[in-house]
């Protein structure tokens, strides 16, 4: 236990964290949970609480900030996945409910922040509670995916009432070697992800890769756009070439507090990308072998004027609400003509 705390506050000080950890969140109770809509229907989005991510260096992420520093026992976790499913509005909407997204702003197959007991306890209540459940997404590092562990999520899903796939979300954040690894910190090499898509495709599972809009300092807007553009065309290589699906999760970067990112915010010396340009680059994936959604919630973290939810973007909000669950890039096309965008910049 001693030695995971080390490796979290290594991790920390690496990256020039200076939140503090959520330690006195009730450990019976899930961090937090909310809803989404996608095409397929519903979508139950739960953070769990549980023991921070080890790796804890990414430039501009707080969400350890909703963690501890402290180890939570499998018995706690259980009693989250409890709380969560006897609550009111998840039993009424539990016939509606398409697809659940389990993290813990970390790596939820890290055994030592994530027990298996509880794990193995969250596939027996998503099998008897979600009917009409389609898609598990567990997000998690590449490197705590075990051929084991996959095994036995397949075979759990496959007892439950309905044909259930599941999806495995990691953090890629950007194409850019240098960009990913040297300046945001990431630790994942292509190689790396490449040899995890690899373990994915045996058992053509699907794969969501988070990926961030402009998410370090230095970097142009018409640079953010060029990388974006580069990991749709890389996804979709790999998409292609081993027959699975690829969802790239955009997430244009909001400044989150006690980062480097708000430190070089404060300088004067970083803009977070705007929301038309984080279109620009959505409607580059139009007609390629990958889906994509785009992610807007700051989840309370930003810092003040560091993100793009506010009241000027709300018309645009809703556009990429409607297009997370419709898929339609005519009505993102409309916002680009509406703004007087060249064509150019986005085929």
């Amino acid at each position: 236990m001693k030695n995971i705390k080390m490796q979290i506050q290594k991790g920390l000080d690496k990256g020039k964290k200076t939140f503090q950890f959520d330690n006195e969140h009730d450990q019976t109770k899930p961090a937090e949970w909310w809803f989404q809509n996608i095409p397929e229907g519903l979508v139950l989005f739960v953070v769990f609480y549980t023991q921070a991510c080890r790796w804890g260096r990414c430039l501009g992420c707080n969400l350890s900030s909703k963690s501890t520093a402290n180890h939570v026992d499998y018995k706690a976790i259980v009693s989250q996945i409890d709380y969560l499913f006897d609550l009111e509005i998840i039993q009424k909407k539990r016939s509606q409910i398409r697809k659940v997204i389990v993290s813990n702003n970390g790596s939820v197959l890290d055994q030592e922040t994530f027990s298996s007991t509880a794990l193995m306890y969250l596939m027996v209540k998503l099998n008897l509670t979600f009917p009409r459940l389609s898609t598990l997404c567990i997000e998690t590092r590449p490197e705590y995916v075990e051929i084991e562990e996959l095994e036995f999520l397949r075979r759990s899903l496959n007892e439950g009432d309905t044909p259930t796939k599941l999806e495995l979300a990691i953090g890629f954040e950007a194409f850019d070697s240098r960009i990913r690894n040297k300046v945001f910190m990431k630790g994942l090499s292509l190689n790396t992800f490449e040899n995890f898509v690899e373990k994915v495709a045996r058992y053509k599972y699907d794969i969501k890769c988070y990926f961030m809009q402009k998410p370090v300092p230095g970097m142009t807007d018409k640079e953010a756009i060029s990388d974006v553009k580069s990991g749709i065309d890389y996804f979709s290589r790999l998409a292609e070439y081993h027959d699975i699906n690829i969802n790239m999760h955009l997430n244009p970067t909001f400044v989150a507090k006690g980062t480097a990112l708000a430190e070089a915010f404060y300088r004067g010396e970083y803009k977070p990308p705007s929301l038309l340009d984080v279109i620009i680059s959505a409607l580059y994936s139009e007609n390629k072998k990958l889906s994509l959604f785009i992610g807007l919630a700051d989840e309370g973290l930003a810092v003040d004027n560091g993100s793009h939810i506010n009241d000027t973007n709300i018309e645009m909000i809703e556009t990429i609400e409607q297009f997370n669950r419709t898929q339609s890039y005519a009505i993102l096309r409309e916002v680009l003509w509406a703004n007087l965008v060249p064509v150019e910049l986005y085929s």
